[in-house]
């Protein structure tokens, strides 16, 4: 329990703007703000000087209460769940929106702590999936009224809130200052491609709907709070929302209700359905009555209005969930909308949580099955939508939560403005009237900015290899790397290269931690959060590699930004693999003695700087031999040019000792399998002489697995053993299948 004070308020100027305008540039300031005159717009509310943030993101999150955080790892709807009970607070009075409570945002990607969903586009923002502040001081303006309440929990913070108010200066908003070009997250093409894969799942019966988007992103140096004051001005709508991340800002303009809850009450307000408004009395009127006659508009918002009762009825009391108004029509300043209102009553024992829990993220903005419409979504959507079709607005201590579907929203981070846009798509849509749609969709914001449209790319055929690029398949030659990027440039990235065989990857996890251990090293962001599981087997299908053994490699350059949003190159392709040994034709490795000792931290990472080993590989086989053997500065064994060595005597296993030289995964894997037989294993500085006497000798790689090393310049070694097969069978199922070997 918290304890808060009140007292009527005299806004200044009888402007909301003005009393947010000289904390507008402190993280954790929000403001929600109603636009028109519809029902759902009669509050005002600002907050600022939090006591109390949660943020979360990645794999974890933090709660900052009074200066002193409290990191947590896992799901962070639990966390979220006991803040609003721990600082509970009885009902609002009937004129009251909230008591008091946290303001903030939901982002879309929390799906992912729903639903168990594969997650194949890419996080490049880096921002919180869910933000929330408590104010020291709320501002509630009731527009109805006129009437303005302060609410607060600290004296002091009353105090310089109203000092600070004291010494503002009102001024208009500054003017946008030109963000530059506009550039889009798929091209012309590319968008229509996607359209038309949907309406195939669609005809398929794999899903009914899917809403698909595109994010815009334009070089923008104007305030964030200056752009909410021009869009409130020019479009206003019933859940405007400023939200002060500190290292971004969330401006919004939606119409649309998500869920409102007071006390047992909820309500969801489903939209389905626009068109722009006419220029004149008559072409306006003539545009309602289409809106209102469109059977795909009415089918689109029928089947969302179905997935809403379905979503509410999980948490709410059985027969209380009822549609009380259907396809009603709400008109704004620039378009009409078809409205449904969805209502229900809370089961004794659920809370606001459980309620979001149950529908969240809105079915407007994914489609319908709502799973399997995220799936397609993350498949064929690039870049995460972040805060868009997330939600943002208030979670009351006390019972009460209103929270808007943010469409028509813009992140600004890191010197970029970021916008999505987009549509439902059912069968009978049309992919090029679908990108139309969408530019007309973003036009309002993107003239705010003072930007201009770039023109796509060509088409693309899609008979051609095909690779992961940046979230999205597309043709490899469409795959691209800027001349600044620094993997170009200096070499500065990572890759890995596994196997896949028949769809699976066996030893992926452990890949996968040896780029996110050199990663951690050597980028500056957190690593890729994806499902690269997922992304692969996009990849292998596009290519028809599920059936046989791939070659996958996992590609990331550094892009050339030194904040969020990055712009790191990543790419996964898939080909057809011949193991080594019949590459060859043989049984056993030879192996050469690389001339040039190498010493280099780096060794430790699979960079993009592998020219030294790729050199070592050439001489290798100029003279004859498979594999280049790298030696330590001392003279002693260090690797394989693109291999993890091992020496076998008796039950004991020697890894070479070496002070920089890369942690070969299936090196390691063959260790665990041989422990687990009973042998020792031990790391020790190996000399040449030693391999050759040896009972064993293997080179191990991901692709090849552990195969026996037949000579080490010219001089023979034991192949006598079949352990090596042995460990293949047991760490990469079905490998021998493509070996074939002359009798």
């Amino acid at each position: 329990m918290i304890d808060m004070h009140e007292e009527i308020f005299e806004l200044p100027d009888g402007d909301i703007f003005t009393a947010a305008a000289p904390f507008a540039g402190d993280e954790g300031t929000v403001l929600l703000l109603s636009g028109g005159n519809l029902d759902t717009a009669r509050h005002h509310v600002l907050g600022v000087m939090p006591w109390l943030t949660m943020r979360t993101g990645g794999t974890g999150g933090v709660v900052r209460t009074h200066g002193t955080d409290a990191p947590f790892e896992g799901d962070p709807f639990p966390v979220l769940a006991d803040l609003l009970r721990r600082y509970r607070l009885p009902p609002p009075a009937p004129e009251l929106p909230l008591q008091g409570g946290v303001l903030g945002y939901l982002a879309y990607d929390l799906k992912d702590h729903l639903e168990h969903l594969p997650r194949t586009s890419v996080d490049d923002l880096h921002l919180p999936s869910m933000l929330f502040f408590a104010p020291s001081v709320l501002l509630i303006h009731d527009r109805a009224t006129r009437t303005c309440r302060i609410r607060w929990t600290d004296h002091e913070a009353r105090a310089e809130f109203e000092s600070r108010l004291s010494g503002a200066v009102t001024a208009p908003p500054a003017p946008v200052r030109e963000g530059g070009t506009v550039t889009a997250g798929v091209d012309r093409a590319s968008y229509e491609q996607a359209v038309a894969e949907i309406i195939d799942l669609i005809a398929a019966g794999d899903v009914y709907q899917v809403n698909y988007t595109q994010r815009f992103q334009s070089p923008f140096t104007g305030e964030g709070f200056d752009l909410l004051r021009r869009l409130h001005d020019a479009n206003p709508a019933s859940f405007f929302a400023y939200v002060q991340g500190g290292d971004h800002q969330v401006v919004s303009t939606s119409p649309e209700r998500f869920v409102l809850r007071r006390g047992r009450q909820v309500e969801s307000r489903p939209i389905k359905g626009t068109r722009p408004r006419g220029e004149t009395l008559e072409r306006d009127e003539e545009l309602r009555r289409e809106l209102l006659a469109s059977e795909k508009d009415a089918a689109e918002l029928s089947m969302i209005v179905d997935l809403v009762r379905n979503d509410l009825g999980k948490v709410c009391r059985p027969g209380s969930v009822q549609v009380t108004e259907h396809k009603r029509l709400e008109s704004y300043r620039n378009v009409h909308h078809l409205v449904s209102v969805v209502t229900g009553e809370l089961e004794d024992g659920c809370d606001t949580v459980d309620l979001l829990r149950a529908a969240f993220p809105a079915g407007s903005i994914t489609g319908c099955p709502k799973i399997r419409a995220m799936e397609i979504i993350d498949q064929l959507e690039p870049c995460r939508r972040h805060v868009y079709c997330g939600s943002i607005g208030y979670l009351g201590f006390d019972e009460t939560a209103d929270l808007s579907v943010a469409i028509r929203t813009a992140t600004l981070a890191g010197g970029v403005i970021n916008w999505s846009v987009g549509g439902g798509i059912v069968y009978d849509s049309e992919p090029d009237a679908e990108y139309e749609e969408s530019l007309h969709k973003g036009r309002t914001l993107a003239e705010a900015c003072g930007v201009a449209g770039r023109p796509g790319q060509a088409p693309v055929s899609r008979h051609e290899q095909h690779c992961w690029h940046n979230g999205r398949v597309v043709p490899r030659r469409q795959a691209m790397v800027p001349v600044d990027d620094l993997g170009l440039r200096r070499g500065y990235g990572l890759f890995e290269t596994l196997r896949a065989d028949h769809g699976q990857a066996p030893l992926l996890a452990d890949h996968i931690a040896r780029l996110e251990r050199s990663w951690r090293h050597l980028m500056p962001s957190a690593p890729p959060d994806v499902t690269w599981a997922d992304i692969i087997n996009l990849v292998l299908d596009a290519n028809g590699l599920l059936s046989r053994p791939a070659l996958v490699r996992l590609v990331a350059t550094r892009g050339t930004r030194e904040q969020a949003p990055w712009d790191h190159g990543l790419t996964v392709t898939a080909e057809a693999y011949t193991h080594r040994l019949v590459q060859f034709g043989v049984e056993a490795l030879s192996l050469a003695t690389y001339p040039e000792p190498r010493q280099n931290p780096l060794a430790a990472h699979k960079t993009l700087s592998y020219i030294y080993y790729s050199s070592a590989g050439a001489w290798a086989r100029r003279r004859g031999c498979h594999e280049a053997l790298i030696l330590n500065p001392d003279g002693t064994v260090s690797e394989g040019h693109s291999s993890g060595i091992l020496m076998i005597r008796g039950r004991q296993v020697i890894r070479p000792e070496s002070p920089a030289a890369l942690p070969s995964v299936m090196a390691a894997a063959v260790c665990r399998q041989l422990e687990s037989w009973g042998h020792e294993v031990v790391t020790a500085p190996v000399r040449l002489d030693d391999l050759v006497t040896a009972d064993l000798v293997v080179a191990t790689s991901g692709m090849m697995g552990a195969v026996p090393v037949g000579a080490v310049d010219g001089r023979t070694c034991s192949t006598d053993s079949d352990l090596w097969r042995r460990l293949n069978d047991a760490i990469i199922p079905g490998w021998d299948h493509e070996l074939t070997f002359p009798d």
